[in-house]
């Protein structure tokens, strides 16, 4: 029992040192490595950062930020390689130019569109009639009879 739990223990401890990243050696490239990759998207994944995902090309892509980083690359020229490479679709917060104005936009003008809509409505809709004497008397009467 002790040797199945020693070489249990020793499975898990490869397979930690399995997933360790073989290249975080320096923290400084590592702690740049992940702000830049907490703003790049995974190609793969899609709502998951380059910095989070687990998938075999975020981990590429990882690897190749840390060897530009390491060439000496400032957080600009990694973005645009991986812009010119990728699209601005690499990017959680794209730029704004003519290309995406509906995205950033689109929502404020959704609001605006919904907003006159309600407006037409509500406008269009007829007030409402007042009641005749004889159904506020009925009312009143009704009211008095609850709470004499």
């Amino acid at each position: 029992m002790k040797r199945l739990f020693l070489a249990l223990c020793l499975a898990m401890a490869a397979a930690t040192a399995a997933a360790m990243d073989p290249d975080a050696d320096d923290p400084a490239v590592e702690a740049r490595l992940v702000e830049l990759a907490k703003d790049l998207r995974c190609l793969v994944c899609q709502n998951e950062s380059l910095a989070g995902s687990q998938a075999a090309l975020a981990r590429d892509l990882r690897r190749e930020i840390r060897v530009q980083i390491r060439a000496g690359k400032s957080d600009r020229e990694v973005i645009d390689y991986l812009t010119a490479r990728y699209g601005d679709f690499v990017l959680y917060r794209p730029p704004f130019r003519p290309l995406t104005w509906l995205l950033w936009l689109g929502p404020l003008a959704f609001l605006g569109i919904a907003a006159a809509v309600w407006y037409r409505l509500a406008a269009r809709r007829p007030p409402e009639p007042m009641p005749s004497p004889d159904r506020l008397a009925d009312a009143e009467r009704l009211l008095e009879d609850r709470h004499p």
